[in-house]
């Protein structure tokens, strides 16, 4: 046993965030991964629950979230009883974590911002720091990085913080696209994930309702070309040297990857892809090289299309915290790779810990 005693792995999950019931699925498969039999060797897990009003809940509840036996919904806003002393973490036992393995997917988590509140308690962490978080969930800068390393993408146009409400503002946006676009595209809030406030635009009458849309989540917009293009992922763990899995393909029956078609749908996932070794091989160094553009490392699932009349490859983003729900493909892609599920959460702390 490394270290001569268990690790206890701190379990974040929830989360005031739009993504809140994904990162419940993702840390049951996580949890029940760490409880394998291999794993309680090594590690305990202590589960730390923050509900939709952004309170933490003790590791006794929580784990109950993730055994079944408390339904998350149920979770009611804690009243402040003492104004003069507001600590959200008061009450909650964190003082005998090892190592921190947050789940929290979206805004507040993803962002980097638990990472930045986990690097207070000193301790170690499962993936990437507060840059690489941050600019990973941050479309517009995570695109303007990769244009400016000439790194191949689809063509697209940004609005940040334009006023919908202003006749001539909105004018403006349409001529835009109409002049530097071509239909259908993706309208898309800049920091969002699961596909969540996107919309799929196929003419200019629906633009404004996507923009209006994307602008409920941030104010800050990215419009995308769509093509006609096969969705390609690869997966990523390491520190300094960083690994690639297998390439995986997304086929799906609705007309795009949307929330549904990830989390309610009955994909088709191909691991291998079906591609040539050449693109494979040229897909997992794009993917290890953008990583490294923004500072990622530890975990993390990176997004291609493989444009279908052509096979050029195109770069669409990086998730720093991939799902690890039964329907997600980062865990899909290592056990294809020759890891399974309880191996990889176990790796993962192991990279953390750099061993």
């Amino acid at each position: 046993m490394i270290g001569g005693k268990k690790k206890c792995i701190g379990l974040i999950f929830g989360g005031h965030s739009n993504e809140h019931e994904v990162s419940i699925s993702s840390a049951k498969t996580v949890f029940q991964a760490f409880n394998a039999q291999k794993n309680k060797e090594r590690f305990t897990v202590k589960a730390f629950y923050i509900n939709k009003y952004g309170d933490w809940l003790d590791s006794d509840i929580s784990e109950k979230i993730l055994i079944g036996e408390f339904k998350y919904y149920k979770t009611k806003k804690q009243k402040i009883f003492n104004q003069e002393k507001i600590n959200f973490l008061e009450g909650i036992e964190f003082q005998n974590i090892d190592v921190w393995f947050p789940l929290l997917h979206g805004i507040n988590g993803e962002d980097g911002s638990i990472h930045g509140l986990i690097r207070f308690t000193r301790k170690p962490l499962v993936g990437c720091g507060i840059i690489g978080s941050a600019l990973g969930m941050d479309k517009i800068l995570m695109k303007t990085i990769f244009s400016n390393l000439k790194l191949p993408q689809v063509n697209y146009l940004v609005f940040q913080n334009e006023d919908l409400n202003d006749k001539q503002v909105k004018n403006k946006i349409i001529d835009e696209i109409l002049k530097k676009l071509k239909f259908p595209v993706f309208v898309k809030p800049s920091n969002s994930g699961s596909s969540l406030g996107i919309s799929k635009v196929k003419n200019e009458s629906e633009i404004l309702l996507a923009l209006e849309k994307a602008r409920e989540i941030d104010p800050r917009i990215l419009i995308e070309e769509g093509l006609e293009v096969r969705e390609i992922e690869c997966g990523i763990i390491g520190n300094s040297k960083l690994l690639t899995s297998e390439i995986g393909e997304v086929n799906y029956s609705s007309e795009w990857y949307d929330y549904d078609s990830k989390y309610h749908s009955d994909n088709k996932i191909i691991i291998p892809a079906a591609i040539d070794s050449k693109i494979k091989k040229e897909i997992k160094e794009i993917a290890i090289r953008s990583c490294r553009a923004l500072n990622i490392f530890g975990f993390a699932r990176v997004d291609f299309f493989l444009e279908k009349s052509s096979n050029k490859i195109l770069l669409n983003e990086i998730n720093t915290i991939p799902g690890f729900t039964k329907n997600s493909m980062f865990p899909m892609l290592w056990e294809a790779s020759g890891l399974k599920i309880e191996q990889l959460v176990a790796k993962l702390v192991d990279i953390s810990l750099d061993l």
